[in-house]
C-alpha cells in the first residue's frame, strides 16, 4: 500500500523550498532596475501550493518499501520543473507552456539545451533564475536528504538506490543530516571559489556567478548568446576547465581531499576518470595542432576544454568543434556516452560503470582460457558479486536500446541521422548541445513540441538513472 501522505508531505516541503529559491530573482531584477513582481509572484503561488497541500504525519507512521521513494524522486524533478515555468512566463520571456517547460526541465536536469536564439535579452532576474535551477538540480538528491528527510524524524525512507556503483560508499559521518550538510557546504563554497577566481580574470560578477552555478551543477548555461567564447580567454578558460573537471568528481572525494586523505581520493575510477581525460585530451588536441589556422598552445587549451566539458556533461563550448573535421565529431560523440564519476553532479553512463564493464570483459576474456577458474571482479580490492554486474549490463542495454528508440522518433520528425543519433544521446546524457542541427551556437526554438516534450522525457530518464522512472510503468509496482 503506497502511503500518499507522506508523498504529499514531501512534495509541499520541496515546493516551500523552490519558492524561497525564486525569491534571490526578484532581488537580482531590483538591484539591475527591473520589475521583480514575475519572480515575487512565481514565488507566491509556489509556495501556496505548498503550504496548501501539506499533510500532517503521525509520529509513528513509517514507510516500509521502497515505493514511495520512487515516486517521490520521479515526482519531485517532474513538479520542480512544472512550477519552475513560472518565471519564464511571467516574464513574458517565454509565450508557451512547452517552450517553458521544455527551459525549466533542462535547467533542473542540467542539460543547458535552451529553446532561446537570443540569450542576452533576456532580464537579469530571469538569467539568474536559469541558472541557479541548474544549480538546485545538480545537487538535488542532497537537497532533498537536507531539508525534507529531517522532518521525518522517526519516520523511514527508503529512497531508491539510482546507482548500481557496485561498491559500498566512503561515508563523511554517519547521520545523513551531517552528511547532506557538509556536501552542500562543501558544493557552495566551491561554487563561491570560482566566482571569485572568474571576477579575478575579468569577468563581470553576475555573469561569473551564474556561470559558476551552471560548472558545478555541470548544466551548461550560460549569459551570452556566444557562450563561454565572450569570455574566451586564456585565464577564463584554464579556471572553467578545472572546476568543470571538479564538478565531474565524487563529491565526497572532494571533501576527503580538503581534510588532506589523499587516500581516498585515488581510487580506481578517479584514476580511471582522469586516464580517459588525459588520453582524449593528448588526441583531440595533437588532432587539433595539425590544423594550419591552430597553434599547439591553442589546440592545447581548446582540446581540454573541449573534452572535459563533454566528458562531465556540463556541455559549455568556445567554438564548433563540428568544423574540427570528421575525427574529432566521432571522438565527441564517443565521450558523449561516458559522464563523470558516480556521486558527481554530472549525467551519462558514469565511469564507474564503463570501469566495471572493461573488468568484466577482461574477466570473460581470461575465463574463455580457464573455464575453471574463479576470476571476480575487483574494484578497490572489494569484490564486486554478479547480481551488481548483472544489473550495471541491464543499465547499459537499456541505456543503448533508449538511445536507438529515441534517435527513431526523432528520425520521424525529419532529422538526419548525425542529429538524432546525438541529440537523443545528448538529451539522455544531459549534454545539451549535441551534434548536426542542434550542436554548438544553437537551440531547440525550431524543434517541434512533440519533440520538445519528447526530449524532455529523455532529460528526465537520463538524470533519474533509467530505471527510477521506468519502475513507474511496470505493472507490479502498483499491485500489493
Amino acid at each position: 500500500m503506497i502511503n500518499w501522505r507522506i508523498i504529499a508531505r514531501i512534495f509541499s516541503l520541496l515546493l516551500i523550498l523552490e519558492g524561497l529559491f525564486m525569491l534571490p530573482g526578484a532581488a537580482v531584477s531590483y538591484i539591475f532596475h527591473e520589475s521583480p513582481s514575475p519572480y515575487i509572484y512565481s514565488s507566491l503561488i509556489t509556495l501556496i501550493t505548498g503550504v496548501f497541500v501539506f499533510t500532517p504525519l503521525r509520529n509513528e507512521e513509517k514507510i516500509t518499501g521502497k515505493k514511495e521513494g520512487y515516486i517521490i524522486v520521479s515526482g519531485a524533478w517532474i513538479l520542480i520543473a512544472l512550477f519552475g515555468t513560472l518565471p519564464y512566463l511571467f516574464t513574458g520571456s517565454v509565450k508557451n507552456f512547452a517552450d517553458a517547460f521544455f527551459e525549466s526541465m533542462s535547467g533542473f536536469t542540467t542539460t543547458g539545451a535552451t529553446i532561446f536564439s537570443d540569450v542576452e535579452s533576456l532580464p537579469h532576474g530571469l538569467l539568474f533564475w536559469r541558472s541557479l535551477t541548474q544549480w538546485f538540480g545538480g545537487m538535488g538528491i542532497i537537497l532533498i536528504s537536507l531539508y525534507i528527510l529531517p522532518v521525518f524524524r522517526s519516520i523511514y525512507i527508503q529512497l531508491p538506490a539510482s546507482e548500481f556503483a557496485g561498491q559500498p560508499s566512503d561515508k563523511i559521518h554517519p547521520r545523513i543530516m551531517d552528511v547532506s550538510k557538509r556536501l552542500i557546504s562543501i558544493y557552495a563554497i566551491i561554487t563561491l571559489g570560482e566566482a571569485l577566481m572568474l571576477v579575478i580574470g575579468g569577468m563581470p560578477a553576475f555573469d561569473a556567478l551564474c556561470i559558476s552555478f551552471s560548472t558545478l551543477s555541470t548544466g551548461g548555461f550560460t549569459t551570452m548568446n556566444n557562450g563561454i567564447s565572450e569570455f574566451a580567454n586564456s585565464y577564463i578558460l584554464i579556471i572553467i576547465t578545472i572546476f568543470m573537471f571538479i564538478a565531474g568528481m565524487n563529491m565526497t572525494l572532494i571533501y576527503f581531499g580538503l581534510k588532506g586523505n589523499f587516500r581516498k581520493i585515488l581510487n580506481n575510477e578517479f584514476i580511471f576518470y582522469s586516464v580517459i581525460c588525459l588520453v582524449f585530451i593528448m588526441i583531440v588536441s595533437t588532432v587539433l595542432s595539425s590544423r594550419p589556422e591552430i597553434n599547439a598552445g591553442k589546440a592545447i587549451l581548446e582540446g581540454s576544454f573541449h573534452v572535459i566539458s563533454i566528458i562531465t556533461t556540463t556541455g559549455f563550448y568556445i567554438s564548433d568543434h563540428q568544423l574540427w573535421g570528421d575525427l574529432i565529431i566521432i571522438l565527441f560523440f564517443v565521450l558523449m556516452f561516458t559522464g563523470g564519476t558516480a556521486g558527481s553532479t554530472s549525467g551519462g553512463i558514469k565511469i564507474v560503470r564503463l570501469l566495471l564493464i572493461t573488468k568484466n570483459s577482461r574477466k570473460e576474456l581470461t575465463r574463455l582460457i580457464h573455464p575453471n577458474a574463479f576470476i571476480p571482479v575487483r574494484m578497490d580490492r572489494k569484490v564486486i558479486s554478479q547480481t551488481t554486474l548483472f544489473n550495471l549490463l541491464i543499465f547499459i542495454t537499456l541505456y543503448f536500446l533508449i538511445i536507438c528508440i529515441s534517435s527513431l522518433i526523432l528520425a520521424f520528425m525529419d532529422y538526419d541521422l548525425i542529429t538524432s543519433f546525438s541529440t537523443s544521446t545528448s538529451m539522455l546524457a544531459n549534454i545539451g548541445p549535441g551534434l548536426g542541427r542542434f550542436g554548438p551556437f544553437t537551440n531547440f526554438s525550431q524543434a517541434p513540441y512533440t519533440g520538445k516534450w519528447f526530449m524532455c522525457g529523455l532529460m528526465l530518464f537520463g538524470r533519474l538513472e533509467l530505471l527510477t522512472v521506468m519502475v513507474l510503468f511496470t505493472r507490479g509496482f502498483y499491485t500489493k
